[in-house]
């Protein structure tokens, strides 16, 4: 079941899952993230499925990020509520089957937290990864504070965070981001290869495998929560709304929120 935005296809058990609006660098807007939960959700059921690989179309990105031009127009409360990006991939965190995030080239901001919502990454040798949030006066809203965290450790999460730096693959793969790094030309045969790899396992053990692994990680739950407030905090602010802003427009930034100490003076 493909859409306009989304292909997928089955063969031998895997799952391939494509985002497809190259012209946009597979940027995550509604359509896209519809079109995906639609096909995990038929797949989730699907005896024909067993492993899913996600990945993009193109050689220049994975995707780019949530679509800024839908973003911008968002206040708090909806940044607030229960059905967003986050919930979503939560979700695909949880998927009860194997995942697998082949990315090839850029992975930014909600890209990057897709990738890191799989199970497993994999990255072409010209990929870029970051999270450059803070540029536009927001923080990683889909559980990227929360899933670099766990993956890289408190220092290297803040430190590309509240950089917007980006990691190359050879880097990612050194914290732990990646666990394979490939050429663009090997990536999805690879992603192939390791997909077989965990069917030859017992199915209801990879299941409980997850759910074991899953469970080490449990108290981000609150981290969840307070990432979803603190995002929406930000979605109420003229800062958050000038980031966005010059993005669209391609200029520098002014932002003007400032923080005050507590006997009212700034900070």
């Amino acid at each position: 079941m493909s859409g306009e935005f989304v292909t997928a296809a089955v063969a031998h058990g895997v799952g391939t899952i494509t985002l497809s609006r190259p012209t946009a660098l597979n940027a995550l807007n509604e359509q896209v993230l519809r079109e995906l939960r639609e096909t995990l959700a038929a797949w989730e059921l699907s005896d024909d499925v067993d492993v899913v690989v996600l990945t993009g179309a193109g050689e220049k990105a994975f995707a780019a990020g949530a679509d800024i031009s839908e973003l911008v127009a968002k206040g708090a409360i909806e940044m607030a509520g229960s059905s967003g990006m986050q919930e979503f991939f939560t979700w695909i965190t949880n998927f009860p089957k194997p995942t697998i995030a082949a990315v090839n080239g850029f992975a930014f901001g909600g890209g990057l937290e897709l990738a890191l919502a799989c199970d497993i990454r994999i990255a072409s040798d010209n990929a870029k990864l970051g999270l450059p949030e803070l540029s536009l006066g927001i923080i990683p809203g889909a559980g990227g504070t929360q899933l670099l965290t766990n993956l890289a450790g408190r220092g290297p999460a803040l430190f590309h965070i509240l950089t917007g730096l980006p990691l190359g693959a050879e880097e990612a793969r050194a914290v732990g981001i990646v666990s394979e790094v490939t050429t663009r030309e090997e990536l999805l045969g690879r992603a192939a290869e390791l997909a077989q790899l965990i069917r030859t396992k017992g199915p209801l053990a990879a299941r409980l495998a997850k759910l074991a692994v899953g469970a080490a990680h449990a108290a981000p739950a609150t981290g969840l929560l307070v990432e979803k407030l603190s995002q929406a905090v930000l979605f109420s602010t003229a800062d958050a709304k000038e980031g966005m802003s010059a993005f669209l427009e391609k200029r520098n930034p002014a932002f003007t929120d400032v923080l005050t100490r507590k006997d009212g003076t700034v900070a």
